[in-house]
Formats: C-alpha cells, sequence, structure tokens
C-alpha cells in the first residue's frame, strides 16, 4: 500500500489554511475514528504522506481514503504507515455520477437492500448514505 491517487477538486472541505493542511487533515482523519497511534501527517502540493502504527490493516486503509476524500488532497502515500498484514477483503471503488449506495450494492451483492453493508465499512468516510460525490473513493466489502 503505497501511493493512491484522488480527484484533487473533490471532498470534504477541510484544509482552512494551506499552512496548517498537514494538521487539518490530521484532525480530520482522527475524527472519522480511525486508529493509529503516533499518526504524523505531512502535506505539499496536494500530496499527503501518512506515518503512524495503524492497529488493523482495516485502520489503514481507512485512514488513506479519509485523508484522500479531502478537497485538496491529489494522493496519499502511506508507505510509513504501518498496519498488520492481513487480507480485509475489500476492493476499492471511485463512486461516479449517479451512483448510490443502493445500486453498488445490487452490483456487488445482487440485493439492493445490502447497501448498508457498504456504509458501514466507510463508517467515518461516508456520513450519510445519500450524500456519496463523485470522486469520492470507498471501500467495497467483497461478497461472502
Amino acid at each position: 500500500m503505497g501511493l493512491f491517487d484522488f480527484w484533487k477538486d473533490k471532498g470534504d472541505d477541510v484544509i482552512e489554511d494551506q499552512e496548517k493542511a498537514a494538521e487539518d487533515i490530521k484532525s480530520h482523519v482522527e475524527a472519522a475514528d480511525v486508529k493509529v497511534d503516533d499518526l504524523s501527517v505531512a502535506y505539499n502540493d496536494g500530496v499527503v504522506e501518512l506515518e503512524g502504527k495503524a492497529a488493523s490493516a482495516e485502520d489503514k486503509e481507512r485512514a488513506v481514503i479519509t485523508a484522500g476524500n479531502i478537497k485538496g488532497v491529489g494522493e496519499v502515500n502511506a508507505d510509513k504507515l504501518d498496519a498488520p498484514a492481513e487480507d480485509t477483503g475489500v476492493e476499492y471503488y471511485t463512486i461516479e455520477s449517479g451512483d448510490t449506495l443502493s445500486a453498488l450494492a445490487k452490483k456487488y451483492y445482487g440485493d439492493a437492500m445490502q447497501y448498508t453493508r457498504i456504509f458501514e465499512a466507510n463508517r467515518g468516510i461516508i456520513s450519510d448514505p445519500d450524500k456519496i460525490y463523485p470522486g469520492q473513493k470507498i471501500r467495497i466489502p467483497k461478497a461472502g
């Protein structure tokens, strides 16, 4: 898990001051209830570097996606964000215009009512199942 690309002009409007962008991003990741000890965030011209020790591989993924879904962030480097090696059983998906969590659940699981699986896998990234936006990157748990 190294460098991830995001839509730089889309996302949560978190960065208030470019000089304090790293602090704003760190606060946003921590507010998403992502478990990372000694979290350190660096920000330079749209690139975020995360460093620390994630409690799980899922927490590492959530930290990367939470940081990347911030307006002004185009890339997230997680090479220095340690986590236990485990298969989280997810794939990444970038929201497109017209997408809904129900439609994604129908596509991936064959049942639109399974949208809550996707919503729960993205707690802290998606605050409301009806409020997703094109360019937002989310986690889709594998069927099974």
